[in-house]
């Protein structure tokens, strides 16, 4: 317990682990970085082939020491989570992300199918995006990073305000009341902070994509954030907190590796899975409408 282990599977652990390997201080150290090694190994040579149709896509970094782990998480047509894949980087930078999504295509990820993808705002991320799916794949940014970007920007006085006024409009059902919301709390920011009211304006429509989409609420609940990635990086964060010096290579993907399997263990099918056709239908008009668009320019 002082070292944060589970007491419920402790009998069976400490039995299986001295009868193969001992317990002293090297020999824990030896198959620690054994059994991460086997953890990134499968993660990284993971195959897409057989998969069902992945109809999101999610993104997100992890800072490590001084280090950025982003990682890729794909909800399928049947709303099951998959941890796709990782890559290190100093950085969230576009160099990094577009590697991690060429591996992924490398490994079966499908491109010429349309898929919603959910990102927290980042331009590195927006624009390797871009370049490896077009324009068919539409982007979901993160509500919740965009309200908290908002917010840290204002005085106290009016972080309340605005974060209503921002949550209220994202509550709608209909795409243009809540764009038309949107853009006078744009216009009431200006009074107060152009700096807060620029933050809201960039990216303002891509927040509001599944309202565009059509989307019933309770898939837009599930993907109108990047948390379904964040509460894997938290298990994953868990287990990497229990390292207390971090060394160069390939140690920090271990880990984190490690911890992804562990949370993918523990995954559930997403909010509202059964109306996972209708995202399909939405995804499928927006990429012919778009089609449609090009031809007639």
């Amino acid at each position: 317990m002082i070292h944060g282990l589970s007491t419920r599977k402790y009998e069976q652990a400490i039995e299986d682990f001295t009868d193969g390997y001992g317990i002293s201080k090297s020999a824990v150290s030896r198959e620690l970085v054994a059994a991460t090694k086997g953890s990134l190994q499968k993660l990284c040579e993971r195959r897409f082939d057989d998969l069902d149709r992945l109809a999101v896509l999610m993104i997100d970094g992890k800072q490590l020491d001084g280090e950025c782990v982003v990682t890729a998480l794909g909800v399928d047509i049947q709303g099951k989570k998959h941890v796709l894949g990782l890559m290190q980087g100093a950085t969230e930078n576009s160099t990094v992300v577009q590697h991690l999504l060429d591996d992924l295509v490398e490994r079966g990820l499908d491109t010429t199918q349309p898929m919603l993808t959910v990102l927290d705002g980042s331009k590195a991320l927006r624009k390797a995006v871009r370049q490896t799916f077009g324009d068919q794949s539409p982007v979901q940014r993160c509500q919740l990073h965009k309200r908290r970007n908002v917010k840290e920007l204002l005085s106290q006085e009016f972080q309340r305000s605005a974060d209503q006024r921002i949550k209220a409009a994202y509550g709608m059902k209909d795409f243009d009341q809540a764009k038309m919301q949107l853009e006078k709390t744009v216009e009431w920011l200006e009074e107060i902070n152009p700096s807060a009211a620029a933050s809201l304006r960039e990216g303002l429509e891509e927040t509001l994509t599944l309202h565009r989409l059509g989307l019933p609420e309770a898939l837009r609940k599930s993907f109108q954030s990047t948390n379904l990635i964040e509460s894997a990086l938290s298990v994953a964060s868990d287990v990497a907190g229990r390292v207390k010096r971090w060394r160069a290579g390939d140690m920090r993907l271990r880990w984190i590796a490690a911890g992804l399997l562990a949370a993918e263990k523990q995954f559930r099918r997403v909010r509202g899975h059964k109306l996972m056709p209708k995202l399909l239908a939405a995804l499928n008009l927006n990429a012919i409408e778009i089609a449609e668009g090009s031809k007639a320019a």
